[in-house]
């Protein structure tokens, strides 16, 4: 039997949040069908300190807003104008932290590729009607499986977040290396 994660589960340190979600089973239940991915790659962000995150230098918005609310609810954003992106809101109430899921292994049959942040919204029909979901709730929450197979995680800087300074370089993405589902490059940094 798997254990649904709860609120204190999300109410950390962004980076120990990001690490050990690696293996957990995501799980989106729409229309009586339940979707479910075990996740295999993270990526953290602490605003405002963190260049790189959508809450930099304290900036709030509307589209942020959830981010500066309590723990373990979804942040969904769009990108690009064709992607929507799902994170989980960490750390207390007012701290602007989140972690981005970046990649799926697939549990049961899911619909599409998983191997990408916009791709697993997309195949999981996820968008902004999502955004400040409960993730303890019934819907899109965190399961902590039973026999969870020992993940392999390594870490390296962040994808596609451009010229941030030192927050380019920053080993905050996580992934396991045994996963053929995680994106983008598998190689660790040398260490600063």
């Amino acid at each position: 039997m798997s254990r649904k994660l709860k609120r204190s589960f999300y109410a950390r340190d962004t980076l120990v949040v990001a690490r050990e979600l690696i293996g957990h089973h995501l799980v989106y239940v729409h229309e009586g069908h339940k979707m479910v991915g075990r996740i295999v790659e993270t990526e953290a962000y602490q605003g405002p300190e963190d260049l790189a995150a959508h809450s930099a230098g304290g900036h709030r918005s509307p589209r942020n807003e959830v981010m500066f609310g309590p723990p373990g609810y979804a942040y969904v954003y769009f990108i690009y104008g064709v992607w929507h992106c799902l994170n989980f809101v960490t750390r207390e109430h007012g701290v602007p932290h989140a972690v981005l899921l970046r990649a799926l292994e697939p549990v049961t049959e899911l619909p599409g590729k998983t191997n990408g942040p916009g791709l697993l919204c997309r195949t999981l029909g996820l968008d902004r009607r999502h955004n400040g979901l409960d993730l303890t709730g019934d819907v899109l929450y965190v399961e902590a499986p039973k026999n969870k197979p020992q993940p392999l995680i390594q870490t390296s800087p962040r994808v596609g977040i451009g010229d941030k300074g030192e927050a380019t370089v920053l080993p905050w993405r996580f992934f396991d290396t045994r996963s053929p589902f995680v994106s983008g490059r598998r190689t660790r940094p040398s260490e600063p």
